[in-house]
């Protein structure tokens, strides 16, 4: 492959990655990049709440200063604002992401905010979809699973300078019970941590998550999904080379993942709301980027929960996702999804229909 296509295939990962940002400022060893992303799209559905409109825009900036030799302060702000509301409505916006932290040159990082939770770090591995990602466990203010409230973090991405490629996370979450928070939003205190490996000129990345949160007393009174302690564990492994990406994960939560739906028993409907007592969760990805700019993809996701009261095992999520995204460069790219719903008669009578998601898009 020549030099160029190696490149442009190196800018286009790192577009649909997100992390491309404009410098702003960058004086007196401050800097400040700006970033963000509008994405126009559409969904195509029988169910009416996964049908029409979806666009939203996506801004943030990451701002560093060198303090001295060995210490460095940094910050990031993440918002999003859905363009698909009426003017003036109460729910049109969202801070995604706000911390603040300092990074010494051999200890690793501190920080503290609103910020991604420690499991994340390897369910990441599996999150490439433009639409679709990490719909197994992981949700916004669910414990540690995806972004969370007032999460103190250390990460060190070479143990210390011993071992590169090892990075080496320590989370702690305080708590969230606030009665204003719906109940699958509240956590307990809670302590996580991650361990992932990039191994050198392979490809291959290997990881593992562990956390275990203390639950609300309005969460422990739940009528589904008892216990005072919501866990979860996953692990996962990523091959990212040669324009490859395979990438699998495996997740079990505890009394952590929220459900919904109802069931059918001697005749009565009873309406689940609250926790299951277990979930097993798997995602699988596959995506080959071409030279030109085409990177299609497919995947699987799905999630069951175990021993639910009155229903036993049942999946709650499954899918077969299958997408194809094209990058006119490193800014613009367009995509057309297809979420191929898994879900025939299942037990808690959730959505079985199939959605289709289209959209083009520009970020910087």
């Amino acid at each position: 492959m020549k030099y160029n296509n190696i490149a442009i295939c190196a800018s286009l990962i790192l577009a649909a990655q997100g992390v491309h940002a404009a410098e702003i400022y960058n004086k007196d060893a401050n800097r400040v990049d700006f970033y963000g992303r509008v994405k126009a799209e559409h969904y195509f559905s029988d169910d009416s709440k996964n049908d029409g409109d979806k666009t939203y825009t996506r801004i943030g900036f990451k701002g560093q200063t060198q303090i001295n030799d060995r210490l460095t302060g940094y910050g990031q702000w993440e918002y999003q604002i859905l363009g698909n509301q009426p003017e003036g409505a109460a729910a049109n916006s969202l801070t995604r992401l706000a911390f603040a932290g300092i990074k010494d040159s051999t200890f690793g990082s501190f920080d503290y905010g609103r910020n991604w939770g420690v499991l994340y770090n390897v369910e990441a591995y599996t999150d490439m979809l433009q639409e679709f990602g990490a719909k197994s466990y992981t949700a916004a203010d669910n414990f540690m699973t995806g972004r969370a409230n007032g999460v103190a973090t250390w990460r060190d991405t070479d143990f210390f300078g011993l071992v590169d490629g090892l990075k080496v996370s320590v989370q702690y979450q305080g708590k969230n019970d606030d009665a204003t928070r719906a109940v699958t939003k509240q956590n307990g205190n809670g302590y996580g941590t991650s361990l992932n490996y990039d191994i050198a000129d392979t490809g291959l990345s290997v990881g593992a998550g562990w956390a275990s949160s203390e639950r609300t007393e309005a969460q422990e009174n739940s009528a589904f999904g008892k216990g005072d302690k919501a866990q979860a564990w996953n692990t996962g492994i990523k091959y990212d080379a040669n324009n490859v990406y395979l990438a699998a994960t495996w997740a079990e939560t505890y009394n952590m993942t929220a459900i919904s739906g109802a069931y059918s028993a001697n005749g009565k409907n009873t309406k689940v709301s609250g926790f299951a007592n277990k979930t097993e969760n798997f995602e699988a990805v596959a995506q080959y980027q071409f030279d030109n700019g085409l990177r299609p993809s497919i995947a699987w996701v799905q999630s069951t929960g175990k021993d639910i009261e009155g229903v036993g095992n049942a999946d709650l999520v499954k899918f077969i996702d299958v997408s194809t995204t094209y990058y006119f460069n490193k800014n613009m790219s367009t995509f057309i999804e297809y979420r191929i719903n898994q879900l025939d008669n299942n037990k808690l009578n959730l959505s079985n229909d199939n959605i289709a998601a289209a959209g083009l898009m520009y970020q910087f």
